[in-house]
């Protein structure tokens, strides 16, 4: 593990993000979490800090290069170097298809899911290379593993980039200390599924994973040993196809 436990954590204001953020508060780690709604990242904060962790809330649009950089600097100021870092926004939308799909929301969902992994990644490497310590999970998706037609044209092809993404990482900085995971969970029981094309209804949703299942897959990746890398990692729930 790092010897520097400071983690940030971007879509911390909900689901996967706010899980791992508060799985690793509970481990020992200093956690900044980031999302659009200041909000929603003061109750994950709230929660860390009520639990007896150490929480910072630090709001950011992942798509708006100022506001992770003003982030990220609150952060290194407070703390230190990021060392670990979890990368869970994402986006999609129910128009999944060639024939109804906007080509200006295509872009949205790749700078959000893609692009915007890259501009935070960016940020802390400098950090990381000077502590010799780096650990990244970025949270993609299954569909990013296996052919899923149904997440999307979008969604898919921004999800599957990340693979790429994460063995450059480990390519070029694995001798600086860094290591990335790419973390592919099948289907989740989060918010998120309010913006598939059929809402999963409630017994749909019990034979799914949890958010908490994935925030032990990330702790898992985050406490494995320094010298042990996860280069991919996929979880599903009993039964998915």
């Amino acid at each position: 593990m790092s010897d520097f436990r400071v983690l940030w954590v971007t879509g911390g204001g909900s689901g996967m993000g706010r899980a791992s953020a508060i799985a690793a508060a509970e481990a020992g780690w200093k956690v900044a979490v980031s999302g659009r709604r200041a909000s929603a990242v003061q109750d994950t904060v709230d929660r860390i800090r009520s639990a007896g962790g150490t929480a910072l809330d630090v709001p950011a649009d992942v798509r708006d290069t100022a506001s992770l950089r003003a982030a990220h600097e609150r952060i290194v100021g407070e703390w230190g170097p990021v060392t670990g870092l979890v990368l869970a926004a994402g986006l999609n939308t129910p128009q999944r298809n060639w024939n109804d799909q906007s080509i200006d929301e295509f872009a949205t969902i790749v700078d959000t899911n893609l692009t915007s992994v890259a501009r935070t990644v960016d940020l802390v490497l400098p950090g990381m290379r000077e502590a010799g310590s780096g650990n990244v999970v970025v949270v993609s998706s299954r569909s990013a593993w296996r052919f899923s037609p149904g997440s999307g044209v979008a969604y898919m092809s921004s999800k599957t980039a990340l693979g790429a993404l994460v063995a450059s990482l480990n390519d070029q900085e694995g001798a600086n200390g860094v290591k990335a995971c790419h973390l592919c969970p099948g289907d989740v029981d989060t918010d998120f599924l309010s913006l598939r094309p059929e809402v999963p209804d409630a017994d749909q949703r019990l034979s799914m994973l949890t958010e908490d299942d994935v925030a032990r897959s990330v702790m898992f990746v985050l406490e494995s040993p320094k010298h042990v890398r996860i280069d991919e990692l996929a979880i599903s729930p009993v039964g998915q196809r």
